[in-house]
């Protein structure tokens, strides 16, 4: 048959464009079963014997042609059924087929399925066609062939056999009910003809990688989506692809094996979702109270939520909870102090909310006025315009959320030890997931953990404040007029996540023109630690009207101090004589002061430590220095120079380098030490007291006088 003859190519088989590509690529059935081929003529003699024939039987052309097939293959007792069997055929013309014990060369007997049939020549002349095949190789491939249709047939899994073309040759029932298209009306189409989503472009070319390779994916790809069969659900489809070949290695096409695996999606899902829930709370639990300030805390609680949980969050808290002199709210309106405000990204739901420290008054149709007066949270899982119009405080701010995209919102009240201090705000616009129960539980649970940090960081702030009112009243004002002597102070209480504590200067005008110079520090923090300090500044002042030595001063002091229970405290006396040009110094376990010298480098004294005061039984000595015009001698406490990182050697020495410009005014000294020694976190209180001599003569001390 020429090439012309051959079916046109639009009737082909698909994947085959055309008839001599058809034909070059035989298939490889027939070789795995050897069918072979014996022609008799009308009297029963072989005339034809195949190459198959002699694999089969045993017997080569040369020994078979012209002998009766009945005698040479078949056995004594069955001749006459054989014979019978091909005059029937010969002249009826109706075939024959079945399986019949062939006897072979070698004496053996092998079951051959046969079939039989009557030609006719040109002639007009009958012969007998006889085509056969091991039986057991047959049965084998029947059963094979049967147990795929059945397994493809009854799969649960989709399956697809895809030319290399990629275009689909058949299709079983499951993947049917899977893509919702009749299995004919995938047939012949291009596979992107009936999985149109952008996302099996993936897939595609995973598919003519497959088929360019030879190496199969096996459940590696999983595509999330939707389904004509089932359009309002999301469904998970993990797929599987192989390349077929035939016996002879040539390429077949591509198998697509479909396996619907939402549930193993939606389960590993939700199990991510709840570790991701479990580490939320465990980050909040970690990051949220890590001061004692009611702003860095809400700051901490937005942190924590944005952008994992939420797409933007706000904290309000009530104003009269804030604010002690203001009522709380009534019937009407209520009024909101925005702590903090955070966005995942730039939006104008941002612009909705309070800027931090803005008070706002919302009415009581508004969600986050009803959140505070039930102490309920709120969950609005799928927000409308109606909804938005109580979320937000005012129209402009309602306008703004719909057009961010708001679709979800939560209001939860911070409530601690029974109070209600104001509510946590949570909006999802980008975010497509609505908020729902579970998400409302964790909600909950970080508003609780944050509130009950906030109402600890007010209780302590109103008590700190409380402390350091106390501690600023009790320290003194300089005196207009020192007889040869000029100075500077400063007192900065601990950083806001800590107690007032016990610190304290002092400057005395004594008699004769003196000057008393007194820094001290008492063991501890709070109101306690400051009214302490309160009574031993009265007493110092006291004692030193006595003019005393001193280490006198101190004597008495300790004194004083054993008899508070459980206090100490460190102290650093100075008197100062400008007729003498010459201070006298006594410490009770104090840190030693630096001595600031023209012309020289700054020194730390050299001086008996003493123990501190309240210890009780130890005497004190007192060192006489020399001061002149233009020395300076710096008191301080330990706040200035001890943190928890460094030796205090090491801040010692940054103190002496500061000091070294001892022509500089004392008030940029005091601004330098604070600013270049004073750690962020202190936890400490510091009290920092510099004084310089002056030239000096009687005269001005009868001026003063």
């Amino acid at each position: 048959m020429s090439e012309a003859e051959w079916p046109p190519a639009d009737n082909c088989e698909p994947g085959a464009d055309r008839a001599d590509d058809w034909a070059s690529q035989p298939s490889g059935l027939m070789d795995l079963l050897g069918v072979a081929a014996v022609l008799l003529d009308a009297g029963g003699r072989i005339v034809l014997w195949s190459p198959q024939a002699e694999e089969l039987y045993g017997y080569t052309a040369e020994e078979a042609l012209g002998q009766y097939a009945a005698r040479l293959l078949g056995h004594a007792e069955r001749w006459d059924w054989v014979v019978k069997k091909f005059a029937e055929v010969m002249e009826t013309g109706q075939s024959w087929g079945g399986a019949f014990p062939v006897r072979r060369k070698d004496g053996s007997t092998r079951l051959v399925e046969l079939r039989n049939m009557r030609l006719l020549n040109d002639q007009g002349d009958f012969y007998a066609l006889g085509l056969g095949t091991d039986s057991s190789t047959l049965r084998e491939v029947e059963r094979d062939v049967a147990l795929s249709t059945r397994l493809i047939s009854q799969s649960p899994i989709g399956l697809a056999i895809l030319d290399t073309d990629l275009r689909y040759l058949a299709v079983n029932p499951a993947l049917e009910r899977m893509h919702g298209i009749p299995a004919k009306e995938h047939l012949g189409r291009y596979y992107r003809e009936i999985m149109r989503s952008a996302k099996f472009e993936v897939t595609e070319a995973a598919m003519r990688q497959v088929l360019k390779t030879g190496l199969p994916l096996v459940d590696q790809a999983t595509i999330v989506g939707f389904s004509p069969a089932d359009p309002e659900h999301q469904h998970a489809w993990s797929i599987s692809l192989y390349r077929l070949e035939d016996t002879q290695g040539r390429v077949l096409g591509v198998a697509d094996l479909v396996v619907d695996v939402t549930e193993r999606y939606q389960a590993a899902m939700e199990a991510a979702e709840t570790r991701r829930r479990l580490a939320l709370i465990a980050d909040g639990s970690a990051r949220i109270g890590t001061t004692l300030e009611v702003e860095q805390t809400a700051r901490e609680l937005a942190e924590v939520t944005v952008p994992e949980f939420a797409d933007l969050v706000a904290v309000d808290i009530l104003d009269h909870v804030i604010d002690d002199h203001r009522p709380a709210a009534g019937d009407g309106s209520t009024l909101f102090r925005a702590l903090a405000v955070k966005a995942a990204y730039p939006t104008e739901a941002a612009q909705a909310s309070d800027p931090p420290g803005r008070i706002a008054a919302y009415d009581a149709d508004r969600l986050a006025t009803r959140c505070v007066r039930t102490g309920r949270p709120i969950l609005i899982s799928h927000a409308g315009a109606d909804d938005l119009a109580h979320i937000a405080r005012d129209d402009r701010a309602a306008t703004l959320l719909a057009s961010a995209g708001v679709h979800s919102y939560m209001a939860v009240p911070l409530t601690a030890r029974g109070q209600i201090l104001g509510f946590l705000g949570l909006t999802r616009a980008r975010d497509p997931r609505p908020f729902d129960q579970d998400d409302l539980a964790i909600a909950a649970e970080l508003a609780s953990r944050a509130a009950v940090c906030i109402d600890n960081a007010r209780a302590h702030q109103s008590v700190r404040n409380a402390a350091e009112t106390l501690q600023r009243s009790l320290l003194p004002d300089h005196p207009p007029h020192l007889p040869g002597l000029q100075v500077a102070s400063r007192y900065l209480p601990a950083q806001a996540a800590y107690e007032v504590g016990g610190d304290w200067y002092d400057v005395l005008p004594l008699g004769g023109g003196k000057t008393a110079l007194v820094v001290g520090d008492v063991m501890g923090s709070g109101i306690d630690a400051a009214a302490t300090m309160g009574r031993l500044r009265t007493a110092t002042a006291a004692f030193a009207d006595l003019d005393l030595d001193p280490a006198q001063v101190l004597q008495h002091l300790d004194t004083i101090t054993s008899r508070l229970e459980q206090y100490i405290a460190t102290c650093v006396y100075a008197a100062y004589d400008p007729y003498r040009a010459e201070c006298r110094i006594a410490t009770a376990g104090h840190l030693p002061p630096v001595v600031v010298r023209s012309g020289k480098r700054p020194e730390l004294l050299d001086l008996p430590t003493g123990t501190p005061l309240g210890v009780g039984g130890v005497p004190f000595e007192t060192t006489p220095l020399s001061f002149g015009p233009g020395d300076q001698l710096v008191l301080y406490t330990d706040g200035l120079v001890e943190t928890r990182h460094h030796p205090i050697d090491e801040r010692l020495d940054i103190l002496l380098r500061l000091l070294d410009a001892p022509n500089r005014p004392l008030e940029e000294t005091c601004d330098q030490l604070l600013r270049d020694l004073r750690h962020p976190d202190n936890h400490d209180d510091i009290a920092l007291l510099i004084a310089r001599a002056q030239p000096f003569t009687p005269d001005q001390e009868h001026l003063r006088s």
